[in-house]
């Protein structure tokens, strides 16, 4: 299998779907995964014509149930190469994380460990009733670093974060959803549709819209610059769709009732 088979990249109109493609391991994470998972969200980050991305496992047992194991005595077996893979991870979350368009995390079955580290990077996370989720790297005398700490608590907060890593239980969807883990859990046979609708949702507003909401949203919750302290270029950026061509198509849309047809320009 080539690097480019390990996560696959499939393309319908305006969304695109990253899928971890092993699914006779469940979709565990090797290094060559992690690596081909940043290559393909900067990739796409460029495609100016996409409008919501689906980050999912292959199959409908998994996302992943975290590293595939069985290289760690080869890639990670002290903390200099540990460090090296961990750039590479987190190069990778980034990628998700930076990339304008929206992205969707669709999860059925196992979502843990490293998968579940990646689906906290999407924008918003979809689940069926029979998914799995958790951390338990405790277990294997692991600790997660930084950048994915920083994801979990951003999402969970703090005491709820360290109830995840101290107990290392993997939990079902209810709990996931209770914790603020998803935004939405329904039946396993509906997570598609779930997940459809909500991209032809995601898909029917103006795309340049989407891209600065994703960018002021974390740049808010990333505390890179708090509202108060705003430069007057990033003031200034708040106001730049009123002069897009889509801002004049959904006024126009809006007061001839009628639906409106974004370019993204």
């Amino acid at each position: 299998m080539s690097d480019k088979d390990v996560v696959l990249v499939e393309r319908e109109g305006a969304v695109a779907t990253v899928i971890l493609n092993r699914p006779e391991k469940l979709n565990a994470l090797t290094k060559e995964m992690w690596g081909r998972v940043g290559e393909v969200f900067r990739e796409l980050d460029q495609d100016e014509d996409l409008r919501c991305i689906i980050f999912r496992g292959a199959g409908d047992e998994a996302v992943g149930p975290g590293a595939d194991i069985s290289e760690f005595a080869t890639e990670r077996n002290n903390s200099e190469q540990a460090a090296d893979y961990g750039a590479l991870m987190h190069n990778s979350m980034r990628a998700i994380r930076d990339c304008r368009h929206p992205v969707i995390a669709r999860i059925r079955g196992l979502c843990v460990g490293g998968a579940m580290e990646l689906a906290l990077m999407c924008d918003m996370r979809i689940c069926g009733e029979g998914s799995k989720f958790g951390v338990p790297i405790n277990r294997l005398g692991l600790v997660m670093a930084y950048p994915e700490v920083e994801a979990l608590v951003s999402l969970v907060g703090p005491s709820v974060a360290l109830e995840i890593l101290y107990e290392a239980r993997v939990f079902g969807a209810e709990e996931a959803k209770e914790k603020g883990l998803v935004n939405r859990v329904v039946a396993d046979e509906e997570v598609d549709t779930a997940v459809a609708k909500t991209v032809e949702k995601i898909c029917a507003g103006a795309p340049l819209v989407n891209r600065w909401h994703k960018k002021f949203v974390y740049k808010v919750v990333q505390g890179v610059r708090p509202p108060q302290l705003l430069s007057q270029q990033e003031e200034a950026e708040g106001f730049a769709c009123f002069d897009t061509e889509d801002y004049q198509e959904g006024v126009r849309a809006f007061l001839a009732k009628d639906t409106p047809k974004f370019k993204g320009k």
